[in-house]
């Protein structure tokens, strides 16, 4: 019997400079920091958006940025360094350096723990140990004096994703025992107008060819994932496929919760989250090299390719970001200007030329219900989709903001535009990374 899931608590990055990445989410990316965990032996600070909550791990290199320097990332600073310090490490089974998280020593920034929440850890630890799952970490306790959790971390079968099985239903505190929390009357009331994301809408995993259905079966299996078809003519075992005009490519999805249209007030547990679905990517031999085999390569192992942010206007979210310093991915200039996508901005309710500012890529819902096929922009189930430029050195990770107004698919009119822009500029960082070489050998 599978381990139902209650939610998605944080995301998990796992990078060399904590520091810099923590600046660029706070001051690009418009998360506030919101929780820390500083110790000699590790860094632990907490950001958040909305519901969407990211985590970022760092283990100190001696001579980097000291407490201070990290706190002060987050505004505000009221208190001493001193007194935000966490004297705590309270547990019944470890001590371990990254709480509610390994480290798994990758060799680059990856995004590596997806963290859920679950009813009881110790049973679900039992049932996923006799289906054979490895466990990082056993069921540990972790409390201070708003109560106690109780956590694992289990390896999954995607490349180097772990992911933290949590228990919370006997902890009032703001966020988990060992943080230091700085902000603790936090609500959606306070989010940031001019970059409304509300939670995760979707992470999507870059796997080796021909691997889409073992991750399938493993997560089916063991956490009662179910097949989410992002196109009603996909074919059940082939999943949604692109193998035309010099795209290669296989997504295949899969969701743990029935889909809601409510937003959640994390921590409140009280509230109904919205599903996040997971995507699985592949790329296809036939139109050769692609994002997906390079992410495979300069990743060195599959893993978590993108994470989708689900914002109320991505208008206002994509123009603070880029005023910010926020890069996204463009599509061909055609793609504003094609006659039937221009028509269909259009009968959106949406100017094309806002749009092409940023980058932002539109897809009308085709499988409506033939009623709503009315002139009424407020009838037509679309979405709204942008993609920033990878948030590491490598041509690794990077974030996504999506808007839905009914849609539930993941933009598949927009993949051969989006896969084109992709595929430029990674030719283009090709180019220049071999152009250095030839200078640097003749120098």
């Amino acid at each position: 019997m599978a381990v139902p899931l209650r939610r998605l608590h944080h995301v998990s990055l796992h990078v060399s400079n904590g520091r810099k990445l923590a600046y660029d989410l706070v001051s690009k990316y418009k998360f506030n920091l919101f929780a820390t965990r500083l110790t000699d032996r590790s860094r632990q600070v907490a950001f958040r958006n909305g519901a969407a909550v990211f985590v970022v791990n760092e283990r100190p290199i001696q001579g980097s940025a000291g407490l201070n320097e990290w706190l002060q990332l987050g505004g505000n600073d009221k208190h001493s360094a001193d007194a935000r310090r966490v004297n705590f490490e309270k547990h019944k089974r470890s001590n371990p350096s990254c709480l509610y998280d390994v480290h798994l020593h990758h060799p680059v920034d990856s995004v590596s723990n997806v963290c859920f929440e679950v009813e009881d850890v110790e049973r679900s630890f039992k049932v996923l140990r006799h289906l054979g799952c490895n466990f990082l970490v056993p069921p540990t306790t972790v409390e201070d004096e708003n109560g106690l959790v109780t956590y694992s971390v289990v390896k999954s079968i995607v490349g180097n994703v772990c992911h933290t099985l949590i228990d919370k239903t006997k902890y009032g505190g703001t966020f988990l025992p060992g943080f230091n929390v700085t902000e603790k009357d936090w609500s959606l009331e306070k989010e940031n107008l001019s970059c409304p994301v509300t939670h995760f809408d979707h992470i999507t995993y870059a796997s080796p060819r021909k691997s889409t259905q073992q991750v399938m079966r493993w997560y089916e299996k063991l956490f009662g994932f179910q097949r989410f078809f992002i196109d009603s003519d996909e074919d059940v075992d082939e999943g949604f496929v692109v193998n035309q005009e010099g795209v290669g490519l296989r997504l295949t999805a899969m969701q743990y919760w029935k889909c809601s249209k409510a937003g959640i007030t994390l921590p409140f547990t009280d509230k109904k989250e919205p599903d996040c679905k997971f995507v699985i990517a592949e790329s296809l031999p036939q139109q050769g090299r692609n994002q997906v085999d390079t992410f495979l390569e300069q990743h060195r192992a599959a893993g978590i390719q993108h994470v989708a942010l689900y914002t109320k206007n991505i208008v206002s979210a994509a123009h603070t970001m880029a005023k910010a310093g926020v890069h996204f991915f463009s599509p061909p200039p055609a793609y504003y200007t094609e006659v039937g996508k221009r028509r269909e901005i259009e009968e959106a309710g949406h100017d094309p030329q806002m749009l092409s500012e940023h980058g932002i890529l539109l897809d009308t819902d085709l499988q409506q219900d033939p009623s709503s096929q009315s002139e009424c922009s407020e009838n037509r189930r679309y979405l709204l989709q942008v993609f920033t430029k990878p948030l590491f050195a490598e041509d690794t990770f990077f974030l996504e903001l999506i808007e839905r107004r009914g849609a539930t698919g993941f933009g598949e009119g927009n993949i051969r535009a989006l896969w084109r822009s992709v595929q430029a500029y990674m030719e283009n960082e090709r180019r220049d990374s071999q152009g250095e070489t030839v200078q640097s050998a003749q120098q």
